[in-house]
């Protein structure tokens, strides 16, 4: 399988938000406050990629886009895989690939939050290498502020500078 990666356009923002919220249905319904999953709606999605776009790296795969993460400072905010392609090896690309962002965004140790009842995922960054520095309260961006998340805290150190 051959995946190419480059920067996200406009033109991707809908393929985006799709992949994003089956993706994150699927990871955190029942796993999170249903604060959260009220103001998660569709349209949300398509907000949040539309204002994300400069942030995201897209995987295109068949000249399908298969997947997408977006990297601010030194956190990996999202890393989603469309259904369809998961377990082929995009979500390690993407991931080794938001690691040389935050490297190149001037940061020596990567973090991103993952759900407590995300097994799923949890396992998966454990096997790319990344460290469960244990929970924390994770704010979550919402129309009427911040939600708590109880999530945990994972690392990665990128650089050995």
């Amino acid at each position: 399988m051959s995946v190419t990666l480059r920067p996200a356009t406009s033109a991707d923002v809908p393929a985006v938000a799709q992949i994003w919220r089956d993706g994150w249905r699927d990871a955190h319904l029942g796993n999170v406050p249903d604060g959260l999953v009220e103001v998660r709606t569709d349209e949300s999605f398509g907000t949040r990629a539309a204002e994300q776009v400069g942030e995201t790296v897209v995987a295109i795969v068949g000249g399908v886009l298969a997947g997408f993460v977006m990297v601010i400072a030194d956190e990996v905010e999202q890393v989603y895989v469309s259904a369809g392609h998961r377990g082929t090896g995009v979500a390690a690309v993407l991931l080794a690939t938001a690691e040389q962002v935050v490297l190149r965004n001037g940061h020596k140790q990567a973090w991103l939050a993952v759900v407590e009842g995300n097994a799923r995922a949890r396992k998966f960054y454990e096997r790319q290498g990344w460290a469960d520095e244990g929970p924390f309260d994770h704010h979550a961006p919402s129309t009427d502020g911040l939600i708590l998340v109880p999530a945990h805290r994972y690392v990665k150190v990128v650089s050995n500078a």
